[in-house]
């Protein structure tokens, strides 16, 4: 049976899953693929902390060279994260002549573009399915079964970490600040985890999706984001007593501007799809012309699910599937088209917008002529019963209107006399 030598770079959380299915499943690898895909080097920094594996003796080095320069591996896994030295490890790895897979979906992100571009060059391939959503196989649906079809939108929980914030803040009234505490005690976020909860981890993942899907070669960093680091918990409250409750939601969808972005807390409707989608679960709504909507739910991050995509990747790579798929969609590739991303001022939708007023008449009056006066059309109004202080919460739903439109009246609103405190800005789907 031809066998296929495999290196890790990345010992930590993820590194260890990997290590244990490619060492421990082996055998039955070999038996459904008709091929033997052996791990057979990992280097990390740290070679002496115990990780609850036993390694094959000589396996663990810290000396990343022994991969490139073993012309018997032809496949290395790079599961450091981060941009740098992850960026630097790839294109030696490419330039070795050695096929790569990731879990690193800030570089795809980031860099894709240059590492795409030496992966042809050199004649290698990169798997990536692992740097969107862990085990939920959205990455492989976009790029093999979905061809057929025109893809008309995509709406994506894909970070655990908010999803756990806000699921935690909705099932047992928790501040968000404990949320978030909790969420790091069960490992579910990092000691900083501003990355996650203003919305860039979900924004990056977005852009991903947003190329796979519909060829838009975007900068993450230009789309608009906002992160669950806004939502208090009057307004999970609010949420539920309009029937609705609250998710971070990446959007990508099909307009007759082109391709509207956009990663934002969103009040979805509580029968929905993906209102059940709670704890660090991630989730992906496609819709397609022809298959119409699909929906994929698992856990998007963790050991066993992120390493379990990785080595769907490896074997890819070792049985040659993920050559055929690199050479014909050119992903990160000028020759690529792609549609116009549209222009972030033309965003439109529904929006829950949340101010701290002063309790007296004539407030309500001025909000909505401020609204008015930019064709954004109240559809509902309520307020808080439980402030008891001279300022009071005031809830507003609107119905459809522009980014530009809101943004003109917020700017103007927050300058009145009768505001206190931030004002809150989050979309509505139906």
């Amino acid at each position: 049976m031809d066998s296929v030598k495999v290196g890790l770079i990345g010992l930590g959380t993820i590194g260890v899953g990997v290590a244990e299915i490619l060492l421990g499943k082996s055998d039955e690898i070999a038996r459904k693929v008709g091929k033997r895909v052996e791990l057979v080097k990992i280097c990390d920094k740290d070679t002496t902390t115990d990780r609850g594996i036993t390694l094959p003796s000589g396996m663990l080095t810290s000396d990343v060279t022994e991969l490139f320069n073993d012309p018997e591996i032809s496949i290395v896994i790079e599961l450091i994260g981060g941009l740098e030295p992850a960026r630097t490890f790839i294109l030696r790895a490419l330039e070795s002549g050695k096929n790569v897979v990731t879990a690193n979906k800030a570089l795809i992100a980031n860099c894709g573009a240059e590492l795409f571009a030496k992966a042809r060059e050199c004649g290698r391939t990169i798997g990536f399915e692992a740097s969107v959503c862990g085990g939920v196989p959205v990455l492989a649906a976009l790029q093999t079964s979905l061809l057929a079809n025109k893809i008309e939108s995509i709406q994506a929980i894909c970070n655990g970490t908010c999803n756990f914030v806000l699921s935690e803040m909705e099932s047992k009234g928790a501040a968000y600040e404990d949320a978030v505490k909790e969420a790091q005690r069960l490992g579910f976020a990092e000691a900083d985890p501003t990355l996650d909860v203003n919305g860039s981890d979900a924004t990056q993942k977005l852009a991903i999706l947003a190329h796979l899907a519909f060829g838009a070669q975007v900068d993450w960093k230009t789309i608009p984001r906002v992160g669950v680091d806004v939502v208090n918990a009057i307004d999970v409250r609010f949420a539920k007593v309009l029937g609705r409750k609250i998710r971070l939601v990446a959007t990508a969808r099909l307009t007759d501007d082109g391709l509207a972005l956009k990663t934002s807390p969103t009040l979805v409707p509580e029968d929905s799809a993906l209102a059940k989608v709670t704890s660090a679960f991630n989730a992906v709504q496609i819709v397609g012309d022809f298959v119409g909507p699909l929906f994929y739910q698992g856990w998007g991050a963790g050991r066993r699910p992120t390493a379990s995509a990785v080595c769907s990747d490896v074997i890819d790579a070792a049985l040659g599937r993920v050559r055929i798929t690199f050479d014909s969609l050119r992903l990160w590739s000028p020759e690529r088209e792609g549609v116009a991303i549209q222009d972030a001022s033309k965003l439109s939708g529904r929006a829950y917008l949340r101010f701290v007023v002063e309790d007296r008449p004539g407030v309500m009056a001025e909000i909505s002529s401020a609204l008015g006066r930019r064709n954004i059309s109240i559809a509902q109004m309520m307020q808080d019963s439980h402030d008891v202080s001279p300022n009071v919460s005031l809830i507003i739903l609107t119905h459809e209107a522009s980014s530009a439109a809101l943004a003109a009246a917020l700017d103007e609103l927050r300058s009145a006399p009768f505001i206190h405190g931030e004002t809150t800005l989050l979309d509505v789907v139906d």
